[in-house]
């Protein structure tokens, strides 16, 4: 009982570095975005998912080290599942998310063809082999090129584009609340490239280290009552590694980083079938079966479609009408899977 009481310490000291980790972490990579003149979708799209990553990374690679692949596999299908329905449901809840046309064009249809490669390659073999971890890798690779590519010819355009743009006329701002003098130093600083390079360091560190504190706490406690493994690794594990994506997906969606909030989601999600199931399966063969793999994969799979479903939609953004929706599927899918 001991031991339980010191995991239920460790889970909620990991959900308090998660939160503010995350916090720090928008905060940083959106000014870091702000100054170099990088699009703060571009950045949702690399650094911040990323680093929201982390987690995944670190728990399918460990566990592909010691032969649980269930975990492996169920750990990045699962977040992704949980990323999309929870995370941008509740995102979508709290803000209005528009989605960008140049999303459409590339990151959505990346997004659908690695969740349809991950149910290909594991019907095909009924196991991610080394092979499948380096197409997935080489995919990333490649995915990660173009972005950085389209990130430099944007910076190259901004200046002509700022020069015909015509000056808008000056808003009367609106009347704020004092700051307090901890929150005036804070914003100082935030003007400050070293300062918001440290604070976007401190709070990745943050969030990979409360998430992994979360995970191994989740865990245990899941053991301590014998729940079975492939249901830890699709809900404790899943959400748990999809905390850092939920809190700074929530946090961006609240401060209006909007670009960040759908951009770390899809980011994460491209990164979790390619790199970390690439990686994963390159350092041991993961299995697939298609009695509980393939319906979770499809799901997952699912989620993404009626994602951009919703971004087709003339008005091209995410609502309440659709965060109603992501979540309602959320819900539906844990209902089946404790039902089994």
């Amino acid at each position: 009982m001991g031991l339980l009481i010191l995991w239920v310490f460790l889970l909620l000291l990991g959900l308090a570095l998660l939160v503010k980790g995350a916090d720090w972490f928008v905060d940083g990579a959106a000014g870091i975005a702000q100054k170099c003149k990088i699009p703060a979708l571009i950045v949702g799209l690399t650094v911040v998912a990323f680093g929201t990553s982390a987690p995944e990374l670190a728990v399918s690679v460990a566990s592909a080290i010691g032969k649980s692949t269930e975990i492996a596999v169920g750990n990045v299908v699962g977040s992704n599942i949980a990323n999309i329905l929870l995370i941008l449901g509740i995102s979508a809840l709290i803000h209005e998310i528009p989605v960008q046309r140049d999303s459409l064009k590339l990151d959505f249809p990346v997004l659908i063809l690695s969740g349809g490669l991950l149910v290909g390659l594991g019907v095909w073999g009924r196991a991610l082999e080394w092979w499948d971890g380096l197409i997935l890798v080489l995919l990333f690779v490649g995915y990660i090129t173009v972005l950085v590519l389209k990130a430099k010819k944007q910076i190259k355009a901004e200046p002509a584009l700022e020069k015909s743009v015509p000056a808008q006329p000056a808003v009367e701002p609106k009347a704020e609340k004092p700051k307090s003098k901890l929150r005036l130093w804070y914003e100082g600083m935030c003007e400050k490239t070293w300062f918001l390079i440290c604070l976007t360091l401190l709070g990745l560190g943050m969030v990979a280290g409360g998430g992994t504190l979360f995970v191994e706490g989740a865990k245990y406690i899941a053991h301590y009552f014998h729940v079975p493994e492939r249901i830890i690794a699709l809900t404790v594990v899943a959400v748990g590694t999809s905390l850092p994506e939920l809190v700074t997906s929530v946090v961006a969606a609240a401060k209006g980083e909007t670009d960040i909030a759908i951009g770390n989601v899809i980011g994460s999600n491209i990164f979790n079938v390619l790199l970390i199931a690439g990686v994963s399966s390159l350092v041991f063969p993961l299995s697939f079966t298609l009695e509980a793999n393939l319906i979770d994969a499809l799901v997952a799979l699912g989620a993404a479609v009626l994602l951009f479903f919703f971004a087709l939609l003339p008005q091209r953004k995410l609502g309440k009408f659709a965060g109603i929706v992501l979540l309602g599927c959320f819900l539906g899918y844990y209902v089946y899977l404790f039902q089994l």
